[in-house]
């Protein structure tokens, strides 16, 4: 089950059904099936002090991933900042809508095994976004 989940802040408009379909779509292209999945939207605010508190990070980021998976099924809880995603959006000269769904499928793709911790894993993940992306565009 794919949960969209508020905390302090207004549900972005998403078309669930889509979303879900292109997210197991996704899970299936890397041999995966979904699990329980929540997206947790919240604001700049609440994601820092997840940081802080679960990473012990101090900076603000737009998703923070916890990744619950066994085997190959993909469960885990993503914190979405809607306030990073919109200066996402604007720094980057996309819409929110197109933001918001690269920061949805980033957060799939971690579930699915792939990490950007380094510059090379960081372009390749930007790649696997794109093509995803791309996908969602055909529905």
């Amino acid at each position: 089950m794919i949960q969209y989940i508020t905390e302090e802040v207004q549900l972005p408009a998403i078309k669930k059904i889509k979303i879900n379909r292109w997210i197991k779509d996704t899970a299936s292209y890397y041999n995966r099936k979904t699990g329980e999945i929540a997206f947790v939207f919240c604001n700049d605010e609440r994601i820092l002090q997840v940081n802080n508190e679960y990473l012990q990070h101090d900076y603000f980021t737009d998703i923070i991933t916890f990744d619950y998976s066994d085997g190959l099924i993909i469960s885990g809880d993503m914190f979405i900042s809607l306030d990073t995603v919109s200066s996402n959006a604007k720094e980057f000269n996309v819409s929110f809508e197109d933001e918001l769904h690269r920061i949805l499928i980033h957060g799939i793709l971690h579930l699915c095994g792939q990490d950007d911790k380094t510059d090379e894993s960081r372009k390749l993940m930007t790649q696997k976004e794109n093509i995803a992306l791309k996908k969602l565009s055909e529905y």
